[in-house]
């Protein structure tokens, strides 16, 4: 299994840490208590369910226990589980910004303490697991975005990407589909419906695949939408999109619309994960 601790400074994103690798599929407990991080881990190992699991420790644990750090890291990694120490960190001008934004109050925020000496009495609080810590992210110039990305980018399982493409095919006739990102207007080309033999069928019956391939504005049109989708797309999944909705249409639904839903999903299968596959017309 993978064990991840994501540890770091109030203030300078391990919530978001967190939330970024429960979107990766990791099962995630904030402020567990260290002297549970060995039990968990023993059942964890035995459940499948919990191969990829992330923990969060922070200032709330006690100064007793985080002195303890080593040797719980040393007891994890005895284990057998694969464990990454994750610390992020962060200037204490950036951090008393945060705070001042957000009117939150630190957890080590004392009456007679200011809101700089918390700041520094956790970076000694913390010390031990930030001395060991195998990835230190500073934080200070990363907006929420270029966090997230960060993070992606150190773990392998992140690079096939988490954008889902949905592919829609959908008939005019019936009205525009709701939520759509992009709709691609396809009622300009031959229409197999006007072929008697064809009309009954759909795009997904391999003689009206073969009618549609033979017409060259079909291959032109299906070779733009796959050349526009194929170079912006990467970019919404860059900018922490979870879902794209690509809707195709044409007059009734059936043809021309499924037809390129189908070959478009073909082609984006393997760079998007996943790909799904939506016919309003033939459900």
């Amino acid at each position: 299994m993978k064990l991840v601790i994501v540890s770091g400074l109030s203030g300078a994103g391990k919530s978001v840490a967190l939330k970024e690798y429960e979107d990766l599929g990791y099962y995630c407990i904030d402020n567990l208590p260290l002297s549970l991080t060995g039990p968990l881990v023993l059942r964890a190992l035995k459940n499948a369910r919990y191969a990829r699991l992330a923990v969060g420790i922070d200032a709330r644990e006690s100064a007793a226990e985080i002195r303890k750090f080593p040797g719980y890291l040393d007891t994890l990694r005895k284990s057998g589980a694969e464990t990454q120490v994750l610390f992020l960190s962060a200037s204490d001008e950036v951090l008393q910004r945060r705070y001042s934004e957000t009117r939150r109050r630190h957890p080590l925020t004392a009456r007679k303490a200011t809101l700089a000496d918390a700041i520094r009495r956790e970076r000694r609080l913390l010390k031990p697991i930030a001395d060991l810590a195998a990835v230190t992210l500073d934080t200070s110039h990363l907006n929420l975005h270029q966090l997230r990305e960060e993070i992606r980018a150190r773990l392998p399982e992140a690079a096939a990407g988490q954008l889902a493409v949905v592919l829609q095919s959908f008939g005019f006739k019936s009205g525009l589909p709701d939520g759509a990102d992009f709709v691609f207007d396809v009622r300009c080309l031959p229409n197999p419906h006007w072929e008697p033999r064809l009309r009954a069928l759909d795009g997904r019956d391999p003689a009206v695949a073969d009618y549609l391939e033979r017409q060259s504005a079909v291959r032109k049109m299906l070779g733009d939408i796959h050349g526009f989708l194929g170079g912006w797309l990467p970019a919404f999944r860059e900018q922490d999109r979870a879902y794209v909705t690509v809707a195709i249409g044409c007059t009734g639904g059936r043809h021309r619309s499924v037809y390129l839903v189908e070959k478009l999903a073909a082609a984006l299968r393997g760079r998007f994960d996943p790909v799904i596959v939506k016919h309003q017309e033939l459900s």
